[in-house]
């Protein structure tokens, strides 16, 4: 039903300007669906959808382009915690181990997590390289990865 009632919203907002929830709701109830307000809230941020200018100076409900970044960033956090068993470093070099076959995973997590201090990775099979842009920048991202994966 939820899956069914979040393509339907997209496929409103797709076909028609929609300015405000109540105009979501009544196109909503139009289709045959019948949902309250706070239902549609919660839609509206799952799906990340906001608010975008018009020509016109008027603004309508459209889904975010960042909406898979948003929706990818929490799995692959996921992914990390729950592949990384331990982690050290020595001056600018991060050195993760990982479960057995995991270290590729772990590695295009962090990769798509865009660290600005991270200027490269290498995965092995259970083991992953970093290369950080100095000692400090090593230091730190030790300290967030003991955050991450507590």
């Amino acid at each position: 039903m939820k899956t069914k009632r979040q393509e339907k919203i997209l496929e409103i907002i797709a076909e028609k300007p929609i300015e405000t929830q109540e105009q979501l709701l009544e196109a909503l109830k139009e289709a045959g669906m019948h949902v309250t307000q706070a239902t549609i809230s919660r839609d509206m941020k799952e799906l990340h959808l906001i608010k975008e200018q018009t020509g016109r100076g008027s603004y309508h409900y459209v889904a975010s382009v960042h909406k898979a970044t948003f929706h990818n960033a929490g799995k692959l956090r996921t992914i990390f915690r729950e592949s990384v068993s331990s982690f050290d470093c020595a001056q600018n070099i991060v050195v993760l181990k990982t479960m057995p076959g995991l270290a590729s995973a772990a590695c295009a997590a962090l990769d798509h997590m865009n660290i600005s201090v991270l200027v490269g990775s290498l995965a092995g099979d259970d083991t992953v390289l970093l290369i950080m842009r100095d000692n400090e920048s090593a230091l730190h991202f030790c300290e967030d990865i003991r955050k991450m994966i507590e």
